[in-house]
C-alpha cells in the first residue's frame, strides 16, 4: 500500500478545517497509509524584511528536512507545475509504481519554503497561482489525493 506523508508548517486552529482534514483522512485510509506531520511555525514579526523572512524559512526548513525519509518529495510552491486532477492522479500512480511507494508532500508556512527544502524536492507543484492560507491548502491536497485514488480505481466521484 502506498504511504503518503504530508509535512506541514503550522497547526490547524479552525474546527471546520480540522473536520475536513479528519474526513478526508478517513476516506483516504481505504487507499493509502497517511501520516500528517505538523512542524511548529516561527513567529513572524510585523517588520519582516527579506533577511528575517529567509531566516524564518531556514529554521522551518531545517525542521522539515529532519522529518524527510526515503521518499519521493513533492513541495507545494507557487513556482511549481500545475496539474489537472486526472494528470495529478496519473502522476501519483506513476510515482508509486516506478519510483517509490512513499510520497512526501511539503506545505510551507506563511512565508513559503526555504531553498534547502525546494532543492531537496523531486518536484514542485502548484494548486493555483492565487494565494491561499497554508491551512486551507492542506484540505485541498487531501481532497485531490482522495480524488486521485478514486480516478485510479475508476470509481465515481463528483466532478
Amino acid at each position: 500500500m502506498i504511504h503518503i506523508n504530508i509535512i506541514c508548517v503550522g497547526k490547524i486552529k479552525e474546527n471546520y478545517l480540522k473536520d475536513a482534514i479528519l474526513e478526508y483522512s478517513k476516506r483516504l485510509s481505504k487507499y493509502c497509509k497517511l501520516d500528517i506531520i505538523e512542524i511548529e511555525d516561527e513567529q513572524i514579526p510585523n517588520n519582516v524584511n527579506e533577511k528575517i523572512s529567509n531566516n524564518i524559512k531556514s529554521i522551518e526548513g531545517n525542521k522539515i528536512l529532519s522529518h524527510l525519509k526515503n521518499s519521493y518529495i513533492i513541495a507545494l510552491d507557487l513556482k511549481g507545475k500545475q496539474y489537472s486532477s486526472e494528470e495529478f492522479s496519473k502522476k501519483i500512480e506513476n510515482i508509486s509504481v516506478s519510483n517509490n511507494s512513499n510520497i512526501t508532500f511539503i506545505i510551507g508556512g506563511s512565508l513559503g519554503l526555504s531553498d534547502a527544502v525546494l532543492n531537496k524536492s523531486n518536484e514542485l507543484i502548484c494548486f493555483s497561482k492565487m494565494t491561499f492560507p497554508h491551512q486551507l491548502i492542506r484540505v485541498f491536497l487531501l481532497e485531490q489525493l482522495f480524488r486521485s485514488f478514486k480516478i485510479q480505481n475508476n470509481e465515481t466521484y463528483h466532478r
